[in-house]
């Protein structure tokens, strides 16, 4: 990092809030600021629960529960326990929050229209393209990679997308019912564990490791979501799976792969993995792995 670096992000940083009308007070021509409305747009149409708010924006719960408080008082929102949990607080968008929330969601949309139609159609896709690279960039930055259970709702999403991806690729399709069996606990603590990335409330990646047997790691349901991938992601998803096996023990790691999934390969073999004999008679895999852990690392 250099101080040009700091210097261009600043220059972008003011450009962006400038049209984007975050120096305003009545963001998209509402009589409100932008803070107040980011949270009308996070609470949406579902509602949510105000631990996930401040985790997913970032900010403290004091300044959270006043902008909460000024929603209310315009009749926009309201906070009650949780049904499921009584001690978390839910908010929820009244009548009236949704119908405003409907109007903001159409001046956003006339806004981006009036911003691109300032531009030549092939710099249209430019920006576009160029604001997806900030954005995938910037999530990237703000990654988390946490242990979850393999049961837990994000856990579940992410491998539902990843089933999918190999019901796509796989020549023959892919049917996890007829893949070897694999019981959350053993994806737990101590037997193993689950991580899944995250960034902006976003699961990105996800993937485990259980004991196979003494000292053995077998590396199971890695998967990056297909707009992130190209960054490095992968790699980091695999050092932190390659670290959490070294902790319980594991001083082999092993898993399987398929011929579709070649740039999973070219990670793995890049990573210190060498290709060995089927260790086992998993039906979709056609390649084996595995790794000293002792001594090579990512």
């Amino acid at each position: 990092m250099t101080t040009d670096h700091v210097a261009r992000i600043r220059r972008f940083n003011r450009l962006v809030t400038q049209r984007a009308g975050a120096l305003d007070d009545h963001f998209l021509g509402r009589s409100r600021p932008l803070g107040a409305s980011r949270l009308l747009f996070e609470i949406g149409a579902d509602g949510a629960d105000l631990r996930e708010l401040r985790t997913r924006l970032g900010l403290d719960a004091g300044y959270v529960a006043r902008l909460l408080r000024a929603l209310e008082k315009e009749g926009l929102v309201r906070s009650e326990p949780a049904a499921q949990d009584r001690r978390v607080r839910r908010a929820n968008l009244t009548a009236a929050g949704r119908r405003e929330l409907r109007e903001m969601n159409r001046r956003s949309d006339r806004a981006a229209a009036e911003l691109l139609s300032a531009l030549p159609e092939p710099r249209r896709e430019r920006l576009v393209g160029a604001m997806d690279e900030v954005r995938r960039l910037l999530l990237l930055a703000d990654l988390r990679v946490e242990r979850v259970a393999p049961s837990s709702p994000t856990a579940r999403w992410c491998l539902e997308r990843y089933f999918e991806e190999l019901d796509r690729r796989f020549e023959h399709g892919f049917d996890p019912a007829a893949t070897l069996p694999m019981e959350d606990r053993e994806l737990m603590p101590p037997r193993g564990v689950f991580l899944v990335a995250s960034a902006d409330g976003e699961a990105l990646a996800c993937g485990g490791v259980r004991t196979l047997a003494k000292e053995i790691g077998y590396l199971k349901r890695m998967w990056v979501a297909e707009a992130m991938r190209g960054l490095g992601l992968g790699r980091a998803m695999l050092e932190a799976l390659e670290g959490h096996s070294r902790a319980l023990g594991h001083r082999i790691l092993r898993l399987e792969t398929n011929d579709a999934l070649q740039e999973a390969i070219a990670l793995y073999r890049s990573a210190g993995f060498r290709e060995v004999p089927a260790f086992n008679d998993e039906p979709f895999a056609r390649h084996w792995f595995e790794k000293d852990l002792r001594t090579a690392r990512s």
